[in-house]
C-alpha cells in the first residue's frame, strides 16, 4: 500500500535531536553520540516503530538506532519513543544500500531484520536484506561474536536466507519454524507479527552469529 505524503513529518522530525539525518558524520562515534558505551543495537526497516520502542524500553542499557526511509513511518516511530520518555533511541531516514556508510568496525552488536520485502522474483533477490551482498557489508561494521535476529512469514525467503547466512560465514544459533510454538523466550511482536498469526501462517525465525 503506498503512503500518502505527509509534508508535516519531515519539520516535526528536524525538531527533535533523535533524529539523525546526517548519519556518515557519526559513523564510529556512536558512542558519543548516545554519551555512553553500552552495546548498540540496530532495526532495519523499523516502520512505525513498535518493536524497537517495546525493546528499547525494556532495556534501557543499550542504545537501539532504527533506520526507515519514509518520513511518513518513522514519524510515528519518533512519537512513541518520546511518549515513552526513551533517551537510548536515535531514528534515521535513509536507504538501507549504504548502511555501511554509517557505522565503523565492530560498533554494533545485534541487528534485528523483520519482515523485510521477500523480492521473490529472482532478478529481484539482490535486494533482499539477507542476501550476500547485505550480509557483507552487516559484517563489515557486527563485532566478533554480534548477532543478526531475522524473522519473516515467507517461507522461500527463510529458506534461501539459510544459505545466505552459511555462505558468508554466519554460524547458525538458533532456528524455528513456527515462533509462535517455539518457546522462545523475550519475542517482541510486530505488528505484521500479529497479523499473520492471527491468520494461522507460522513465522520464521532465526539468529546467526558473525
Amino acid at each position: 500500500m503506498r503512503l500518502r505524503k505527509k509534508w508535516w513529518a519531515r519539520p516535526e522530525m528536524e525538531q527533535d535531536s533523535k533524529a539523525i539525518f546526517d548519519p556518515v558524520s557519526l559513523k564510529g562515534r556512536w558512542h558519543e553520540e548516545f554519551g555512553n558505551d553500552n552495546p548498540i543495537h540496530l532495526e532495519l526497516g523499523c516502520g512505525k516503530g513498535r518493536f524497537i520502542s517495546e525493546l528499547a524500553s525494556m532495556d534501557r542499557n543499550k542504545n537501539y538506532v532504527a533506520i526507515d526511509l519514509k518520513d511518513e513511518v518513522l514519524v510515528f516511530a519518533l512519537r512513541k519513543i518520546n511518549e515513552l520518555g526513551l533517551d537510548n533511541v536515535r531514528i534515521i531516514p535513509m536507504l538501507i544500500e549504504n548502511i555501511e556508510t554509517v557505522f565503523g568496525e565492530d560498533e554494533v552488536e545485534r541487528i534485528y531484520i523483520n519482515f523485510c520485502n521477500p523480492w521473490p522474483k529472482a532478478s529481484h533477490n539482490k535486494r533482499r536484506l539477507t542476501h550476500p551482498r547485505f550480509l557483507t557489508k552487516y559484517r563489515g561494521f557486527l563485532m566478533q561474536g554480534g548477532e543478526v535476529w531475522f524473522k519473516t512469514d515467507d517461507d522461500e525467503l527463510f529458506e534461501h536466507s539459510l544459505d545466505y547466512f552459511r555462505e558468508e560465514g554466519f554460524e547458525e544459533r538458533y532456528r524455528s519454524l513456527d515462533l509462535a510454538d517455539s518457546g522462545f523466550e523475550g519475542n517482541i511482536k510486530t505488528e505484521y507479527e500479529e497479523k499473520f498469526t492471527a491468520f494461522g501462517v507460522n513465522i520464521k525465525f532465526g539468529i546467526f552469529r558473525k
